[in-house]
């Protein structure tokens, strides 16, 4: 499992015209989190990045999502998978199948709001367009 955990003080995700999630934090700031869920992933992977988003201290002054009681905006990002060591075309072999990568990210949402942080997300196999504004910038890859 892969995240790309970015620091923001707005984020949205709109589908087919409609605005599906979004935060405003200017005061806060708050994490857009791009989340890949592999096929080889463990059992507790999703567990780890829960954890890694609410407690990492990469908000402003250190501190983390619950310190600063920030949100997220959590999307699901196949293509965070990929594989690009070889030739010009990345391969997504690594990337779970929609049906186990589904619950997967259902569950970070439901631990993370389970935490009383607040939580907005993308359309799963949807076709997004996620618009953010980077604080820092400030970015950080999470490995699980």
């Amino acid at each position: 499992m892969r995240a790309v955990l970015m620091r923001v003080t707005s984020a949205s995700v709109t589908v087919d015209d409609e605005v599906v999630g979004a935060i405003d934090c200017p005061d806060t700031g708050g994490i857009l989190a791009l989340v890949g869920v592999g096929r080889e992933d463990s059992e507790g992977a999703w567990e780890v990045v829960a954890r890694k988003i609410a407690e990492l201290r990469i908000l402003d002054g250190e501190r983390s999502v619950t310190d600063a009681g920030a949100p997220v905006l959590l999307v699901s990002q196949f293509t965070l998978m990929g594989r690009t060591a070889k030739g010009r075309r990345p391969s997504w072999a690594d990337a779970a199948p929609g049906d186990v990568a589904e619950p997967v990210i259902e569950r970070i949402a439901d631990e993370l709001r389970g935490r009383g942080i607040t939580v907005e997300t993308g359309r799963f196999g949807a076709m997004m367009q996620v618009a953010s504004v980077n604080d820092g910038p400030f970015t950080v890859v999470v490995e699980a």
